[in-house]
């Protein structure tokens, strides 16, 4: 029996060729302009002009504008199609009050149960958030902020707490993101390095105090418009 040839890779449609792939190129590409606040909220993406920048079949882009929804990046909203996520003053306002409940919890377990590993770790995380904002690199020093609440909530050994606690730091992220205000640092280093000092002398008192204030002084950092914005979505993309 005569064996059919094999169509090389490079042959075959984008749309069939490394799928996954270019999913994940869209999200990041996506990920990435939204942090570092190219793309700002409300902007309007439409699945042929995606389809059209990547190249791809639009099966492959749905799979990435549903992951981006899921992900609070994306909004999917009837006759207006896929939005950067726009969170209004009332959503932002109940998210970090829901998220001042969460740590508020978090940390008086931190501050019982944190080993001193953990602690270590924590620091390196504070010093690595440090470099990253005086380098300029704005969506990692964001990155670092939530990946130092995420493992502070991990040394409090209660993961349910962490899996509530992983989508509002998500959302928050996003938040600063889209409106943290010129020449404001919503997280100042120096605070994460304070609380650290609180959770290893074991006062969760104090703790409990200064993470309330800290959530309280991001949010506060925040500048909220109704603006919307006028975008060139293939240079903002890199693919000019």
């Amino acid at each position: 029996m005569k064996k059919k040839p094999v169509t090389p890779a490079s042959a075959r449609p984008a749309s069939t060729r490394g799928s996954g792939v270019v999913d994940q190129k869209i999200y990041d590409s996506v990920l990435k302009a939204v942090m570092s606040q190219r793309l700002p909220p409300g902007t309007k993406l439409t699945e042929a002009s995606l389809c059209e920048l990547f190249a791809v079949s639009r099966t492959i882009v749905r799979k990435a504008i549903q992951r981006l929804a899921h992900d609070h990046i994306l909004e999917l909203r009837p006759n207006r199609g896929a939005i950067i996520a726009q969170p209004t003053p009332q959503e932002t306002r109940e998210i970090f009050a829901a998220r001042r409940a969460i740590e508020a919890a978090i940390v008086p377990l931190a501050a019982e149960h944190a080993t001193r590993a953990q602690i270590a770790r924590l620091r390196q995380i504070v010093k690595e958030e440090h470099a990253s904002f005086h380098s300029g690199d704005h969506p990692k020093w964001i990155r670092l902020g939530g990946e130092f609440h995420i493992l502070l909530s991990e040394t409090a050994g209660n993961p349910v707490l962490t899996r509530f606690l992983r989508e509002l730091v998500s959302r928050c992220s996003l938040i600063i993101a889209l409106y943290q205000a010129p020449n404001k640092t919503p997280c100042p280093n120096h605070e994460h390095e304070e609380l650290i000092d609180a959770i290893a002398d074991g006062d969760a008192t104090k703790a409990i105090a200064m993470m309330n204030q800290h959530l309280l002084d991001i949010e506060r950092a925040l500048r909220l418009s109704d603006d919307e914005h006028e975008v060139d979505l293939a240079e903002i993309l890199d693919l000019a």
